[in-house]
C-alpha cells in the first residue's frame, strides 16, 4: 500500500498527524514575534510601565509591563492568524465559507488563550502545592497540561464546527434529516 492510499485510507488520523505537525509553524511565528516585541517594545522603547487589565497581569518587575502585553497581544494575534491560514488550507481544507470560519476561528481562539492564560496557575499550585513538586517539575507538568488541553479543544472544535467538511456536513444533515423521517 502507497502513502497516499494509506492517506485516503485513514483520512481522519491522517489529518490529526498534519493539526500537530503543522500547529507548529504558528508556535515558531509567536516565537519570533515574541522575540521581535520585546526588542522593539521593552528594549528599544522602554515600555516597561506596569500594566493590569482585567486577566492580563503585567505588573510584576518582571512581566516587561505594558510592552509585555503588547508583544504578547501581537505575537498571540498573528500566532493565531498564521494558524488559521495553516489550518484551513493544509489541514481541513474545507469548502466552507471563509467568513464564517474566521469568526468561529476568532471565538475559539479566544477560549484558548483565556485558557492558557488561567490554567498554568491553577495547575502549577495543584502540582506544588498538592503533588509537592519543585518549581520546574510543576511548570512543566503545567505547559504539558496546557498543551493537551488546547488540542483536545481545538482539534474537534476545528474539525466539526470551525472547518467542517461542507461535503460531510450536507451527508451528515442529509442522514439526520432521514432519521427524524
Amino acid at each position: 500500500m502507497g502513502f497516499a492510499t494509506w492517506k485516503d485510507k485513514h483520512h481522519d488520523l491522517w489529518q490529526f498527524v498534519m493539526f500537530n505537525i503543522l500547529c507548529n509553524i504558528s508556535t515558531i511565528s509567536r516565537f519570533m514575534l515574541v522575540w521581535i516585541g520585546t526588542a522593539v517594545f521593552v528594549s528599544g522603547m522602554g515600555l516597561t510601565q506596569p500594566f493590569k487589565l482585567l486577566i492580563f497581569d503585567y505588573s510584576s518587575t518582571t512581566s516587561n509591563g505594558i510592552g509585555g502585553f503588547f508583544t504578547f497581544l501581537i505575537a498571540e494575534s498573528l500566532a493565531q492568524v498564521v494558524n488559521f491560514l495553516v489550518q484551513i488550507k493544509f489541514v481541513f481544507k474545507t469548502d466552507n465559507s471563509f467568513r464564517e470560519a474566521a469568526i468561529r476561528y476568532a471565538v475559539l481562539a479566544v477560549v484558548i488563550v483565556v485558557m492558557n492564560l488561567m490554567l498554568p496557575g491553577y495547575v502549577t499550585s495543584f502540582c506544588q502545592g498538592t503533588l509537592e513538586l519543585d518549581a520546574e517539575l510543576a511548570s512543566t507538568a503545567s505547559s504539558i497540561v496546557n498543551t493537551l488541553a488546547a488540542v483536545i479543544i481545538s482539534y474537534p472544535t476545528l474539525k466539526f464546527w470551525v472547518m467542517p467538511d461542507a461535503k460531510e456536513t450536507s451527508e451528515n444533515d442529509a442522514a439526520a434529516k432521514r432519521a427524524a423521517v
